[in-house]
């Protein structure tokens, strides 16, 4: 195993670990996102199973932060030079794993504060979780078993539901990975409402963490996010539950 896994770290050696600033959609890439002064004092983290919405949310998270987004995914593709697929097949999960720690604790202990989306096993690590709650705060975007069918249903590309029935694999998987879920600092729950709903909900729940003040959507002729924060509200609004937010819509593959 070391000839495939040398050739892995040593393409993300000479590449020093590289800054890929790939460009995300709103909110990512360079420009004034980049240069403002940021609102929260960390990184945030979302974490979660396939379907969850991470990369759905965390879009649409960054562009009303006025912050960058990453996903964690693309980082390792562009500093492996190659696909995630091509990692696990040649190297085996070992090698993702630690490319995958790698990855994501430069990006939440050496680059400026962003919204980082990351794949769904990311956090089982230890030493990656241990990482993200030293540099960065995690927020998990906990779905229920229906949610989550309905909405990996949707795409085709998920190599890891092919294997068998989708409902019993992300059943299991709930069985595994929700309790290291639950250690996230933050939970907010995505469900069927508009993935809009989530992001005000997320934002309420980093208000009441971190103690500051955030940009909210306009409401039109709407309350904003209902439900209560799941670390206590801030005077005047309504409190945000772990219990209560919405949905994401069809988000990307995750890694396994």
């Amino acid at each position: 195993m070391l000839g495939p896994g040398v050739r892995v770290a040593d393409r993300m050696d000479v590449m020093g670990l590289r800054k890929a600033m790939t460009a995300q959609g709103p909110g990512a890439g360079p420009g004034p996102a980049e240069n403002a002064v940021p609102l929260l004092p960390r990184t945030v983290v979302l974490v979660g199973l396939m379907g969850a919405g991470k990369s759905a949310i965390g879009r649409r998270l960054a562009a009303r932060l006025h912050l960058p987004f990453r996903d964690a995914d693309t980082e390792i593709e562009a500093a492996a030079g190659c696909t995630i697929a091509e990692i696990f097949a040649r190297d085996g999960e070992p090698v993702f794993r630690s490319v995958e720690r790698r990855i994501i604790t430069r990006l939440v202990k050496d680059e400026p504060v962003h919204i980082l989306a990351t794949g769904g096993g990311a956090f089982m690590d230890p030493e990656t979780r241990g990482a993200i709650r030293q540099h960065g705060v995690s927020v998990w975007l906990r779905a229920e078993l229906d949610v989550l069918v309905a909405r990996t249903a949707r795409r085709t590309h998920r190599p890891i539901l092919n294997q068998g029935d989708p409902r019993t694999i992300l059943g299991r998987l709930m069985e595994q990975r929700y309790p290291v879920y639950a250690e996230a600092d933050l939970t907010v729950v995505s469900d069927e409402r508009p993935p809009d709903v989530t992001v005000e909900l997320v934002i309420d729940a980093l208000e009441a963490h971190f103690g500051v003040q955030l940009p909210h959507r306009q409401p039109q002729g709407q309350a904003q996010g209902q439900g209560n924060a799941q670390r206590g509200g801030r005077p005047g609004k309504p409190d945000t539950p772990k219990t209560d937010a919405p949905k994401a819509d069809a988000p990307k593959a995750d890694a396994p």
